[in-house]
């Protein structure tokens, strides 16, 4: 069964840390570059970032540039969120999906595989 697998969200407080991760089973990571995204409730899904194939390029939107890194390990099959300096604001559904990634596009293309996402809640 091809999936994704999202794991490590909980309840911090402001000015925390968590670090996300993105577990493949039944595929590859190898070929696929991958995207992180949230969701608050009655909001649509926002992208985040993303990573290539080959972690050559990566890409933040503006406002988690200097507070999230991304990467993998495509021995583990795994892509990481590490979020840093946490606020309020980004408490969120986090998911992980396939995708598209440049550093001059950003996340595009089509997403055809999705996890079922990880709650991040910040406390002021």
């Amino acid at each position: 069964q091809v999936q994704l697998v999202e794991s490590g969200g909980g309840l911090v407080q402001a000015g925390a840390s968590l670090k996300l991760s993105c577990k493949a089973s039944g595929f590859s990571l190898d070929y696929y570059a991958i995207a992180w995204f949230r969701q608050v409730p009655g909001k649509g899904r926002e992208g985040v970032s993303c990573i290539s194939q080959s972690s050559d390029t990566t890409y933040y939107k503006d406002f988690v540039k200097g507070r999230f890194t991304i990467s993998r390990d495509n021995a583990k099959n795994t892509v990481y969120l590490q979020m840093n300096s946490l606020k309020p604001e980004d408490t969120a559904v986090y998911y992980c999906a396939t995708t598209g990634c440049t550093d001059s596009s950003g996340i595009y293309g089509s997403h055809d595989v999705w996890g079922q996402g990880t709650q991040v809640t910040v406390s002021s």
